[in-house]
């Protein structure tokens, strides 16, 4: 596989929420390698700074599920860089839950951080990037859940086909000034996530997926700096699908397992 060719993004600005570990850092590193200046927004402080080629993001503390700590998230990347051209809505997940017995304070917690925290960060930063010259480009990181649900992810499932829809609305109220897209992400490879995919290391699950492997963090980066770059200048309202092809069906599944040797 050839090295992805360098998006170069100096002179821009990045916002990523949830940016501090898993995912949402690998999406600041990249933006970082690409020479973009990046703040990165959690609840916590990170153990480490996120850096990238001798550069580091700046981390601000905001809890985005509070429309003020979202709306002044958005307030002070644009202060300290003078500019924000980019925002990646990353923050989000949900631990799985029966929908027969969770709790209404559950489904609020995993609405406001999945759904109504992305809107409130989106409509903040809209506010600047309309008003600056080469506009912006929102980017809201979601999931295979909200077109396929899983058991036990009602909630966030339902949260996450919201955030698709409300792309697609924001993708047509805010053009041509600010671009806002979705990316589909499928199963990542993810220091969090990996004890989730059993002991083999994920084996068996990504046998489930056309490509063969869970996705790297870097996958899901690498389209997420195409998003906020020229060469993307006419996408907008899109649904980018980063999860491999998807999953197999069932019953290729069940038929490749029951006859292993056989093809088609």
């Amino acid at each position: 596989m050839h090295p992805p060719q360098r998006i170069d993004l100096t002179g821009r600005a990045a916002l990523v929420t949830g940016g501090t570990k898993g995912l949402g850092a690998a999406i600041a590193r990249a933006f970082l390698a690409s020479g973009a200046e990046v703040m990165v927004g959690a609840r916590g402080a990170p153990a480490e700074p996120v850096s990238a080629d001798g550069r580091t993001a700046v981390f601000r503390a905001a809890d985005v599920r509070d429309p003020e700590a979202a709306a002044g998230l958005v307030a002070a990347a644009a202060a300290r860089f003078g500019r924000l051209d980019v925002l990646v809505n990353n923050a989000g997940g949900s631990p799985d839950a029966e929908a027969a017995t969770v709790s209404p304070r559950f489904v609020e917690k995993v609405v406001a951080l999945n759904l109504l925290a992305p809107f409130s960060v989106a409509q903040a930063a809209n506010l600047v990037m309309r008003e600056q010259p080469g506009g912006g480009s929102v980017i809201n990181i979601g999931s295979v859940s909200a077109h396929v649900p899983q058991p036990g992810t009602a909630a966030y499932s339902a949260a996450k086909a919201g955030l698709l829809g409300l792309t697609r609305a924001l993708a047509l109220e805010w053009a041509p000034r600010v671009r806002v897209n979705h990316i589909t992400a499928g199963l990542v490879r993810t220091e969090r996530a990996a004890a989730l995919y059993g002991e083999d290391g994920g084996a068996a699950v990504a046998s489930t997926v056309p490509m063969g492997r869970l996705a790297e963090p870097q996958d899901v980066a690498h389209a997420c700096l195409w998003l906020a770059c020229d060469l993307s200048s006419y996408v907008n309202g899109a649904d980018l699908a980063v999860h491999g092809g998807g999953e197999f069906p069932a019953r290729h599944l069940a038929r490749r397992t029951a006859f292993p040797f056989s093809s088609g």
